[in-house]
């Protein structure tokens, strides 16, 4: 297996990854959307009923726990009928889940659950495209997300990228230490900035260094970075500056080298190479269209 490899294996299941802290996450959803009277739930009662959450148009289905606990938060259950990172048709209605519970704990939780998963399932949907595309050219690297995410709606972005196969990058400031240009401009030099940084950060933590031209590259290698993140460059310059960084410190340096900025899913391609070993961009979290879901209370049956 490949250090990229995305696939889950057996057993595995990404939920598992997700901190008991998100879960506070839900009140305040909840807060926002009913921040006082409930006055359309008022007409429904409490009488138990069953909603079918149907897939509307084609996508990854991702977000699961997150439909589920905020429906769990109003002392609904949920029944999964497609399992997660499954790929639903478009132009037809997919049955993706049952929704059980009271009718006015149904349609407090619809637009909240609903919004979460419609969002979290576009982001998997694009960062699978962007995936397999890359798969398809045969690359063997990284294709990685960035931090450029929603305040307050980090943690179901960054598990959409998982489920869709990319690697979500750093989770926050704390995670890894990325020096870019207005840190290395403040400090004065890339040498500086990356020497300063490691009395502090420690041997634990990786040093990713934006750079500008293949000699900002080689500067940062000589002074002691992990990853090389070679921003905005493009073509002949992008893969020519990746292949001098390797070819001169093979054997006395390790490292890998990023290509960053303004990277989209018509222009892959040209970005990935031999010499590249991540490609990081927002392009599969930043206006991804939603998938679109909706609940609908089945009618009694007279």
């Amino acid at each position: 297996m490949s250090y990229n490899e995305t696939d889950l294996l057996p057993g595995q299941d990404l939920a598992h990854l997700l901190p008991p802290s998100w879960k506070d996450d839900i009140q305040r959803w909840f807060a926002e959307d009913t921040p006082s009277y409930d006055w359309a739930g008022f007409v429904v009662g409490e009488e138990e009923q069953e909603a079918i959450l149907w897939g509307k148009s084609g996508g990854i289905v991702a977000g699961a726990p997150f439909f589920t606990e905020i429906f769990a938060h109003v002392g609904c259950s949920v029944t999964w009928l497609v399992p997660e990172g499954t790929a639903i048709p478009d132009g037809v209605k997919t049955k993706v889940a049952v929704v059980t519970g009271k009718a006015r704990h149904l349609l407090l939780g619809e637009r909240v659950a609903l919004n979460t998963l419609a969002r979290c399932s576009g982001i998997a949907t694009v960062s699978r495209r962007f995936r397999d595309t890359a798969r398809e050219a045969g690359w063997t690297g990284v294709v990685a997300g960035t931090r450029k995410t929603t305040p307050g709606f980090r943690i179901v972005e960054k598990y959409g990228m998982m489920v869709g196969g990319v690697d979500p990058h750093r989770h926050d400031l704390s995670s890894m230490v990325m020096l870019k240009d207005n840190h290395i401009w403040a400090t004065g030099s890339i040498t500086a900035a990356i020497k300063s940084v490691r009395r502090v950060a420690g041997f634990s933590l990786l040093v990713n260094v934006e750079c500008q031209s293949l000699a900002e590259g080689d500067e940062a290698v000589a002074a002691g970075a992990n990853i090389v993140m070679l921003d905005n460059l493009v073509g002949d310059e992008l893969h020519g500056a990746a292949k001098a960084l390797k070819d001169k410190w093979r054997g006395k340096r390790e490292f890998l080298i990023e290509t960053s900025g303004g990277i989209v899913e018509a222009g892959l391609r040209g970005r990935i190479g031999p010499d590249i070993d991540i490609l990081s961009t927002s392009a599969v979290h930043q206006s991804c269209p939603h998938v679109d879901f909706s609940l609908k209370i089945q009618p009694k049956k007279k």
